[in-house]
């Protein structure tokens, strides 16, 4: 990867795509962003402000609607929520050639998750997250790099980010490979002032994320709570180490090798502060809520494996019953 002729797409302007595309382009890499609407007229007229633990920064990216435009890239990130990836993907078919490196940034369980994964469900959809099969079909699965987004990020408004926290990616390949285009792709990455690991167990990564999403993400929309509450208030952490444990037992019937110990991971959550989670922000503003992802398709899996998951469930029930009749009560920003 020639990073000089290097063609990078960001694919969604929120808070991570913005804080990525940012990133990217201080590193000297030229970077694209897709977007639509007002995020696309924002990110045109006054580019993209970064407020992180390195300073205060603002660039100019290059900003377009028109896929075909941009034309084929080697790198696409897909960093728009599990919900509008369906109407993601058919829009940016031109960006996406037989060689570009497609990432998603998506919360929660793939829907890549079984493909190259050598298991006894290997190849089979993730239901949950792709019911009509549209991604599969938009997407080869072999264009596809594994990628796990440790970073919180929120936005004022299009193209106006904040972060307090430092960042994290994790990449792999689908199947476990530890691939060239891998190693290149951690490279870009890392020159963007990211800490980068390629990774020969994707999926180890993936659940101690999935595990962070889903003992905080629904919850939150029921309470309101902060990480710092969920976490840290006792019987809030009681609530967590909950759902803690019934994601773990999922986990680990899939083989995965996590060496998580609760009482550091709790301490780690409640450590982040007065975080409000994603999943709480999008309530607020009255959007979609990525329930699929983080919630039913880690379901849909401690089914398969026979795994009871009574809290959890529980949980997930009550943020859908609040996102699908908000109470006149709850503040919508």
């Amino acid at each position: 990867m020639n990073s000089s002729s290097l063609r990078v797409c960001v694919a969604g302007a929120g808070a991570i795509g913005c804080t990525l595309a940012a990133r990217i382009a201080l590193s000297g890499q030229p970077v694209s962003v897709f977007a639509r609407g007002k995020t696309l007229a924002a990110l045109q007229r006054n580019g993209i402000h970064l407020h992180d633990l390195e300073g205060r920064h603002h660039v100019t990216v290059n900003a377009s609607d028109d896929a075909a435009a941009l034309g084929v890239q080697d790198v696409v990130f897909l960093c728009t929520k599990a919900p509008s990836l369906t109407t993601l993907l058919p829009q940016i078919q031109p960006l996406i050639g037989p060689d570009t490196r497609v990432i998603p940034m998506v919360n929660g369980v793939p829907w890549w998750y079984f493909h190259g994964e050598g298991g006894r469900f290997d190849g089979e959809p993730i239901t949950s997250v792709d019911p009509d099969g549209v991604i599969h079909a938009s997407l080869d699965p072999r264009n596809v790099i594994g990628c796990v987004v440790f970073m919180t990020a929120q936005s004022s408004g299009p193209g106006v980010v904040s972060t307090h926290n430092a960042y994290r990616i994790v990449f792999g390949e689908l199947n476990n490979a530890l691939t060239p285009r891998l190693e290149e792709l951690c490279s870009l990455i890392a020159r963007a002032g990211i800490e980068t690991q390629g990774s020969d167990r994707i999926r180890d990564q993936l659940w101690t994320k999935i595990i962070a999403n889903l003992t905080s993400n629904p919850v939150s929309v029921i309470t309101g709570a902060t990480l710092e509450q969920i976490y840290g208030l006792p019987q809030m952490r009681e609530l967590a180490l909950a759902t803690f444990h019934e994601v773990l037992a999922v986990a680990t019937a899939y083989d995965a090798r996590l060496s998580m110990e609760p009482t550091t991971f709790m301490q780690f959550g409640a450590s982040m502060g007065a975080i409000r989670t994603s999943m709480l922000q999008d309530f607020e503003k009255g959007l979609p809520l990525e329930l699929a992802a983080i919630g039913d398709a880690v379901l849909e899996m401690a089914q398969k494996v026979n795994v009871p998951m009574p809290v959890t469930r529980s949980v997930v029930t009550l943020a859908r019953f609040c996102a699908e009749h908000p109470h006149k009560d709850h503040v919508r920003h």
